[in-house]
């Protein structure tokens, strides 16, 4: 009895060990049954279990010390004694199972001289199948005894097999809501989707859906606020890469230290701080399209590394030594003249044309100004399905909106929109509540600014005052545009810096590079 107990104690611990790395349950089920062959020394064990309907029991798992048949292997429900046991939930033993007239060796197995051990698999009051064991009948031993082990393990075995049928379950509503989500996007986010009827608009909706089908990189140009995200979602959830992520990255909001971390990853222990392994979005955009929003924005040492990945489609994490592969389609968008950019060394050439492969140009509001009543009865009907307040404009309002120039764009006039309507009575926006007629048009007055021509005074020898630009460009001798540049900016390297489009890292560089000696205000 004692030895009994020990084989069992044995037993139940390396049928733990299997439960704990099991993540196939007819692989656990197999290995289950050769444990249970070599340490409680079991002619032969078997688990079937219900298919679906519960009409009939598959053999899932089989163990033998002799030949088992190959192929598939059912009983009905209530057939043999596999089949009783399963029907009736109750065990079963037998002394020797070849005087039961009910043993089936479907099997085929030479065990009809063994003594038979049978119990219900059950999880709770449900019945999942049965188990069974023969033992050498010429040996000395307890069937009951044998029976109580049994019974444990298919206990185990039914809680463990619960468990991963809820898993698939919760898995295959994930998978199934995932490809929902997936067409819901891919519907979402079609060119013909996004508002407007206008030619231009129309153009550019049949090139997004010529573009989404190859694999090629994008460069998306506009001014601000005219849908450069909502272009790059599109071609992303029309392209074949649509099941894969989409990330976006903002590269404008981050400095260069932040967004090389952000984006290629780091090591831990790259720098301060750095305490785990952080996986960048290169990574994370692995078989999908990764969006780089304001890539005019950023510094020519972050360009040459975006470069390689462009180039090689591989990198390297911040402090990593690994050379990591990715296959990814870069989108980049961009509201800056990158010719100019490119010409005035603040972007690099070889980089220009590989970001440049298919350039899409979206148009400013101002000349799709037939769009305008369909944007806004958009937006009136979003705001209207957010606050459950209905909204509406009179034809007077309306009117005004379309001789706008709105230098914002489309996010200007979406702005313009949601203001009137906090202050509409009744819900109903009337020329009175737009901005543009109560002077309270402030993007208005800040396009005025930002883009009233600069005066371009003489070089001074002392410092200038805001406002003044000096056109440095004309200067064709380096030392000569740097020392202007200081002078103007009464010796201050940060305001040189800005009036020479650099940073404050090359202009120092140049300082001493031409050996310019820094005068004292």
């Amino acid at each position: 009895m004692r030895d009994l107990n020990d084989k069992a104690i044995d037993t139940l611990y390396l049928v733990s060990q299997i439960f704990k790395k099991a993540l196939d349950s007819q692989k656990m089920l197999s290995e289950i049954l050769e444990v249970l062959g070599q340490k409680m020394g079991y002619l032969s064990s078997m688990v079937a279990l219900f298919e679906p309907g519960e009409k009939s029991l598959l053999v899932e798992a089989a163990y033998a010390q002799d030949q088992l048949p190959q192929g598939l292997v059912r009983y009905n429900k209530g057939e043999g004694i596999t089949g009783l046991i399963a029907a009736t939930k109750r065990p079963l033993a037998i002394r020797r199972i070849g005087d039961d007239p009910r043993f089936l060796n479907r099997l085929k197995s030479n065990q009809a001289n063994s003594a038979f051990v049978g119990v219900p698999i059950l999880s709770g009051d449900q019945v999942l199948g049965a188990f069974s064991v023969t033992l050498d009948a010429k040996e000395n031993f307890r069937l009951d005894e044998h029976q109580k082990i049994a019974q444990l393990l298919a206990n185990l075995i039914g809680g463990v097999l619960s468990r991963f049928a809820l898993l698939e379950q919760k898995t295959a509503q994930v998978v199934a809501e995932q490809s929902e989500l997936k067409r819901a996007l891919k519907l979402q986010h079609r060119p013909e989707n996004m508002v407007g009827q206008s030619p231009p608009m129309l153009k550019l909706f049949e090139l997004i859906r010529q573009v989404a089908l190859w694999d090629t990189t994008v460069l998306v140009r506009g001014e601000s606020g005219t849908g450069k995200e909502l272009v790059a979602s599109s071609i992303h959830y029309q392209s074949p890469r649509a099941r894969g992520p989409f990330v976006k990255v903002n590269c404008a909001a981050l400095p260069d230290n932040l967004l090389e971390s952000e984006l290629f990853g780091y090591e831990k222990g790259a720098f301060t701080g750095a305490v785990k392994r952080r996986v960048g979005r290169f990574d994370l955009a692995d078989g999908g399209t990764i969006f780089l929003d304001e890539i005019g924005d950023t510094s020519l040492s972050f360009q040459a590394k975006l470069l390689r990945v462009l180039q090689e489609g591989e990198f390297e994490r911040l402090g990593g030594e690994e050379t990591i592969q990715v296959n990814l389609r870069i989108i980049t968008a961009t509201n800056v003249d990158l010719e100019r950019a490119v010409a005035e060394k603040r972007f690099r050439e070889d980089l220009y044309y590989r970001l440049n492969v298919m350039p899409l140009f979206l148009p400013p509001l101002r000349q799709r100004a037939e769009d305008i009543p369909l944007l806004v009865e958009h937006f009136l009907e979003t705001l209207s399905a957010q606050t459950g307040r209905p909204l509406s404009i009179d034809t007077e309002a309306m009117g005004i909106l379309l001789q706008c120039g709105f230098p914002g764009n489309v996010r200007e006039l979406q702005n313009c929109i949601h203001r009137a309507a906090v202050t509409a009575h009744g819900g109903h926006i009337q020329a009175a509540q737009l901005p543009c007629t109560t002077g309270a048009c402030l993007s208005h007055s800040l396009h005025k600014m930002t883009q009233a021509p600069k005066p371009e005074p003489q070089l001074q020898a002392k410092p200038a005052e805001i406002g003044e630009f000096p056109a440095f460009g004309k200067i064709a001798n380096e030392r000569e545009r740097v020392l202007a540049a200081l002078r103007q900016a009464g010796w201050v390297q940060a305001k040189a810096a800005r009036l020479l489009a650099m940073t404050p890292r090359q202009i120092a560089y140049r300082i001493q590079k031409l050996n310019i000696e820094l005068e004292q205000w």
